[in-house]
């Protein structure tokens, strides 16, 4: 059994990024169809659904606010496996039951259910630090922003397709992809993280959300590394809360499209976090990485914001895309302030934040839409508060990473 503990280099990492793509994978199928399915419940009112789906995203985020520290402590005290496994074979479940959702309620609490279940990103971060020195980190934390880009790739084209014909059927493909990773998972996945690196105890102060934020202020530059990320994930909400309505609403873009879109947004993703990542840190190291890829971000949500067609729309993701190196360079950076039986508090915590973000980016960025297509104004709006968001977390990165030596 010892040595699958810590099993080094690549086959640890590959067993992980093959998770993390079946997840993101049965996730993406139903980007395309769960705020189509909104509509279809409220008779058609697209106002109302924008609301909605704005709603759906709060629930979600908060469970994964409340349960992912929870879930962080778990795993530096009994590993990372259980934890993976549980969270996939959950979510397989989970998608059954939203399959079968016979309303608007029922489909609600499946997306409760799915955010308390929806644990294997941070794990599989945490996952990847124990298994990698922490020079090499941001670029192996790049290979997991690819897996996450092929599961974007292929899956919001399969939910397209698949929803064209039925709103359910990507339901039912996103539950046999997550049962087929749990499954994987307990005959192929070995455990990263070796008993005598272990935490002693679940440290309980710190898995609640209280004590996974203070954990996050007990340095400056941990701090406001932290805050940094918080305002790039609160951005990234824009994302799912706005890409399909949006879309809809100014292009007039059906399901199939829509799917086809996201696809190249995940193809872009891919290409830079599988290929760029690595080289431009080596080259540039990682502040100067986070600095130019915040700046990438900004710039393509304001194309995205001000696109008057839908073709000048799609030379945005290319942008984007490069905004994919932030969050490798954030998490290289922040996994030099953590001890190896800190990194699922670690990533609990950064969890959380993705979590708050969750909470009140769907709100704010689905209402900023409703009211614009009730007051038929400008509909892009949305887009550019979160370029500003990410001028805003570009500004307090250069203050963080010119607080600490982490990369001296």
């Amino acid at each position: 059994m010892s040595s699958l503990f810590n099993r080094p280099g690549k086959a640890a990492i590959a067993f992980i990024l093959v998770t993390v793509a079946l997840d993101m994978l049965a996730l993406g199928v139903m980007v395309p169809v769960l705020p189509k399915l909104i509509v279809e419940f409220e008779g058609g009112d697209l106002q109302r659904a924008a609301s909605i789906a704005g709603m759906f995203g709060f629930a979600w985020a908060c469970m994964q606010f409340l349960f992912q520290p929870v879930l962080g402590a778990v795993s530096d005290r009994f590993g990372r496996r259980p934890v993976v496994l549980l969270s996939n074979l959950g979510m397989g479940l989970d998608y059954i039951f939203m399959a079968l959702a016979p309303s608007l309620p029922f489909l609600f609490a499946g997306r409760l259910i799915s955010g308390l279940t929806a644990a294997s990103l941070s794990t599989a971060t945490a996952y990847i630090a124990d298994v990698t020195p922490p020079e090499q980190r941001a670029a192996r934390f790049g290979f997991i922003g690819a897996a996450f880009g092929v599961g974007f790739i292929l899956g919001p084209a399969i939910g397209g397709v698949l929803g064209a014909h039925d709103l359910r059927y990507p339901f039912w493909a996103a539950a046999g992809l997550s049962l087929l990773n749990a499954a994987y998972g307990y005959f192929i996945l070995p455990e990263s993280l070796a008993p005598e690196k272990r935490a002693s105890s679940i440290l309980w102060r710190s898995a609640n959300v209280i004590g996974s934020l203070d954990f996050l202020r007990r340095e400056r530059s941990l701090a406001l590394l932290a805050s940094a990320i918080f305002l790039s994930y609160l951005a990234h909400e824009s994302l799912p809360s706005l890409f399909v309505l949006y879309t809809q609403y100014r292009y007039h873009w059906n399901a199939e499209t829509t799917g086809w879109a996201l696809a190249i947004v995940g193809v872009s993703q891919t290409i830079v976090s599988g290929g760029l990542v690595r080289p431009a840190v080596k080259r540039f190291g990682e502040s100067a990485t986070l600095v130019a890829a915040l700046a990438f971000g900004a710039a393509g949500f304001a194309l995205y914001g001000l696109a008057p067609t839908g073709e000048i729309f799609m030379a945005a993701p290319p942008l984007i895309a490069l905004w994919a190196m932030a969050n490798p360079a954030f998490q290289g950076l922040a996994t030099r302030l953590a001890g190896a039986s800190e990194q699922g508090r670690l990533q609990g915590a950064l969890a959380s934040l993705r979590g708050v973000s969750g909470m009140v980016g769907p709100l704010v960025f689905s209402q900023i839409l409703a009211a614009s297509i009730s007051a038929d104004s400008f509909s892009g709006a949305g887009y550019l508060a979160a370029a500003v968001l990410l001028g805003v977390s570009l500004l307090i990165a250069r203050s963080a990473v010119r607080g600490t030596r982490a990369e001296a």
